[in-house]
């Protein structure tokens, strides 16, 4: 009888078999996860994340013609942090940490800081402004966690917010700034009046204080504070870093947030050669983010250095001038409403500003004196009606039109238009040719030329007829010299100039003599440049030459980029009608009844140039005092160049709203006569 094998060993034998087949499945797994893809999972679990962080350097320096420094950088005891990532609470700990060891400015923190800063602070207290209600409308996402945030900070009351303690503050302050870096990127915790004992005090307790470091910054320094200062422009501090405006363009181009570039005029516009190459650091993470170690990849270089055509020493003394005669002038009768005046000095034959000042006279707000404050920047951004001193262009004008020949003569005698009143010279100066019409500034002379430019036709007590195309023939002849358009200087935010809207005859009269159109101090200036550098209108510029930073502060690098004189147009007239006109303006400040001759006749250098007078009505900061209709006031202005021949310098003054009445202080022609002084001085003695 054969045995039979009983159910339950069979199972056995067969459980055996199954755990056996499941092992060998899972050796071979094993063999496979480590001999196959053994290597790549150890890189996964050895990987490394490489972060490449910009670290700020100095930034290019701003030095004169003459290599004197303008604009620096002064080196600043600084503490810093930088976010190794670390959250919230740890940067809590390390501002109640930081806050022991020195004193910070609670001036920046804004209401909202200190809210969130309580309900960090209090957060049971900050539960309790929550209803029961709104609780459980937020259990059934009827009322979301920002939304129910956003009622907390509503109802924290005044006196909630008293509840922080000046030493809160302080902490709040601190932990604010270790809010705003981006991982890795140092920022700024105090930079301003860091003392040897807080400096001290922090380096020593660097071990209690993670990201927190001991360094010297760099603050911008201004050598000249009351000189040239609305020109050179701004920097941002560490706390405003990139500006709102403009920070998707900073952004992609590898700013950090909390970067410090130029805010304003000489420092924005040279933003990319001031700023410099960044130090690249590289911070080595785990997978988890924790730094393992860091490594300068690229140590960086400060930026360019700006050469600057200003000559400072002379910019001082014309704005000693200025500032001197403007107060002199304030003593005077009908002087209320003069509050400012403008000098440009240029190199006619390459358009280099030598000096480019401004003085404007405001309220002292804590004092309530009047002072003297810089307003160099308002050479390009503001304009005037500017009289006489255009009757140059006119002239050449009327030559490229055909409406005048070398050596015509009008009469003076006042023209009567109907309804319409007299329009005259300031006296009968008789019959004159153009060359005298400058030297004695006739108006009359110059409405005669518009006539004809116009294809009019005056009779005395009759309509004016006159093409309506004259307006656009005389601003388009004016714009050749720089009038009326803008010069194509190396400064941002420059006018042109107000057109008058109207084109009835008589305003292309006042358009003539510089009493229609406004222009700025530096359109001037490139228009007289025109005249006495042979008929070139030249691009005014600021900046003359760029260096490539030097390892030493006290040293100019090698030359990266010289600017070359450039031509923008000429102004097409025949060598013969520019020595005409030259030669009106030759006469109107050195022969007897020139309009400039009492102060300029016997000047040893020989100058030329033409005076202005404009009557115009008061737009100035005073101007609300008036309602609908602002008071009548005189411009005064002078261009001039020095000397007649083979000239060295051009200049253009202008001082807006000078008096009212008949009482003429004559402030343009003595700060003309003494800026050319000056000049001539400072030049020979170099």
């Amino acid at each position: 009888m054969t045995k039979e094998k009983s159910p339950i060993s069979m199972r056995i034998n067969m459980l055996f078999f199954l755990v056996f087949l499941l092992f060998s499945l899972l050796i071979l797994r094993l063999g496979i996860v480590q001999i196959v893809h053994g290597e790549d999972y150890q890189r996964e679990i050895d990987r490394k994340d490489d972060i490449t962080v910009n670290n700020p350097v100095p930034r290019g320096r701003i030095v004169d013609r003459n290599l004197a420094i303008i604009v620096d950088n002064e080196a600043r005891k600084a503490i810093t942090y930088t976010n190794e990532g670390h959250n919230q609470e740890e940067k809590l700990r390390i501002a109640e940490n930081l806050a022991k060891l020195i004193d910070k400015k609670t001036d920046r923190v804004r209401l909202r800081d200190k809210k969130d800063f309580w309900i960090m602070k209090n957060p049971k207290l900050a539960d309790k402004l929550i209803t029961n209600q709104e609780k459980i409308l937020v259990k059934q996402k009827k009322l979301s966690q920002q939304e129910l945030y956003r009622l907390k900070l509503e109802r924290i009351t005044e006196t909630d917010l008293n509840q922080l303690s000046e030493e809160d503050l302080e902490v709040l302050a601190i932990f604010r700034l270790l809010n705003l870096g981006s991982k890795f990127s140092p920022q700024i915790v105090k930079n301003e009046e860091v003392t040897p004992e807080e400096f001290a005090l922090v380096s020593e307790h660097l071990e209690d204080l993670p990201g927190i470091n001991t360094t010297i910054d760099w603050e911008r320094s201004y050598r000249f504070d009351h000189t040239l200062r609305t020109v050179l422009g701004s920097v941002s501090s560490s706390e405003e870093g990139l500006p709102a405006d403009q920070l998707n363009d900073f952004l992609s181009r590898g700013y950090t947030m909390n970067d410090r570039v130029g805010k304003s005029y000489l420092e924005s516009q040279y933003e990319d050669v001031l700023h410099g190459r960044e130090e690249k650091v590289v911070h080595i993470t785990d997978k988890k983010g924790h730094l393992i170690s860091t490594e300068v990849k690229d140590e960086g270089n400060r930026g360019k250095d700006l050469i600057l055509s200003i000559d400072m020493e002379l910019q001082q003394k014309v704005d000693q001038i200025i500032e001197k005669e403007l107060w002199a002038a304030k003593n005077s009768p009908g002087t209320k409403l003069l509050d400012r005046a403008y000098v440009v000095l240029m190199d006619p034959f390459t358009g280099e500003v030598l000096s480019m000042s401004g003085r404007r006279l405001v309220k002292d707000e804590k004092t309530g004196e009047r002072k003297m404050i810089d307003d160099a920047l308002g050479t390009i951004t503001t304009t005037y009606s500017v009289g006489s001193a255009v009757k140059g262009a006119t002239i050449l004008t009327g030559y490229k039109t055909g409406a005048i020949k070398p050596n015509t003569y009008f009469d003076d005698k006042g023209l009567k238009i109907k309804a319409t009143p007299l329009k005259a010279s300031y006296a009968y100066l008789g019959f004159l040719n153009e060359v005298d019409a400058l030297k004695k500034s006739s108006n009359v002379y110059m409405f005669h030329t518009a006539i004809k430019i116009g294809n009019g036709q005056y009779e005395y007590n009759k309509p004016l007829n006159l093409e309506s195309a004259a307006f656009e023939t005389i601003r388009n002849s004016f714009a050749s010299f720089g009038l009326g358009v803008r010069t194509g200087i190396d400064l941002p935010n420059e006018q042109s100039g107000y057109k008058g809207a109207s084109r009835l005859p008589g305003y292309a009269l006042d358009l003539v003599i510089g009493q229609y159109d406004t222009y700025s101090t530096m359109q001037l200036a490139q228009y007289v440049s025109a005249i006495a550098n042979g008929g070139y209108r030249m691009q005014p510029r600021v900046v003359k030459e760029i260096f490539e930073p030097e390892t030493s502060q006290e040293q100019i690098g090698t030359i990266y980029h010289e600017f070359e004189p450039n031509v923008l147009n000429t102004i097409d007239v025949k060598e013969e009608w520019l020595n005409r006109v030259q030669l009106g303006f030759k006469k109107a400040l050195t022969e007897a009844g020139g309009t400039g001759v009492n102060f300029f006749g016997d000047a040893p250098y020989s100058p030329a140039g033409k005076t202005g007078t404009a009557e115009a009505f008061y737009d100035g900061p005073l101007r609300g005092n008036y309602g609908k209709v602002p008071p009548e006031v005189l411009n005064l202005s002078l261009v001039a160049y020095a000397p007649y021949k083979n000239p060295e310098v051009a200049m253009a003054v202008v001082v807006p709203w000078a008096y009212q009445g008949k009482k003429d202080h004559k402030a343009n022609l003595k700060i003309g006569r003494k800026v050319m002084d000056a000049y001539f001085q400072h030049s020979r003695n170099r």
